[in-house]
């Protein structure tokens, strides 16, 4: 049998408890990111795998915002955030700080997401970009490495807030398990 929990059952954290733990040393960055929803639901990503933050570039809006907050329920509130107004400042910012920066875009000489070979010690900024023109030439230039999401249909790309799904969950399960 396989009742459902109730919200009151799950042992969630409170958001005053969330802000205190530990992260893991993951930082989402969003370069020009035109949807609100996706926005929200990279908000809600970040903080069910306890990410540091989100950084919002360009045209990306920030909360408060009630299209963001209609898929973010909240972890717009949880999860720190910053807005940087050039993505590729930010990046570099980030590299300062000792961030590796991946990039997801589909490049020459990019690398299988399930061929990434994660470092357990390494702190990452995960860059995802917009849903036309996917993350900017120049930021992609000045990243460690960059990834591509395997695929096999007739698609050329996924929607920007799956592919943060599927990223994160591959850094968050390598890194925990380490």
């Amino acid at each position: 049998m396989y009742r459902k929990l109730k919200n009151c059952e799950l042992s969630r954290l409170t958001k005053e408890e969330f802000k205190l733990t530990k992260k893991i040393q993951v930082v989402l960055v969003l370069d020009n990111v035109r949807s609100q929803h996706n926005i929200g639901a990279a908000f809600r990503t970040a903080d069910a795998f306890s990410l540091e933050k989100v950084v919002l570039c360009g045209i990306c809006a920030t909360p408060p915002s009630p299209e963001i907050h209609k898929s973010a329920l909240g972890a717009e509130e949880s999860v720190d955030w910053v807005y940087n107004e050039d993505c590729l400042s930010a990046v570099i910012q980030l590299k300062e700080q000792g961030y590796k920066v991946v990039s997801i875009e589909q490049t020459e000489n990019s690398t299988m997401l399930n061929s990434l070979q994660i470092e357990g010690n390494g702190k990452y900024a995960l860059v995802f970009g917009n849903e036309v023109k996917g993350v900017q030439q120049e930021v992609a230039d000045i990243s460690d490495s960059v990834v591509e999401i395997p695929q096999f249909g007739t698609k050329h790309s996924l929607n920007v807030s799956v592919s943060v799904g599927i990223v994160v969950w591959e850094f968050v399960k390598t890194l925990k398990s380490l």
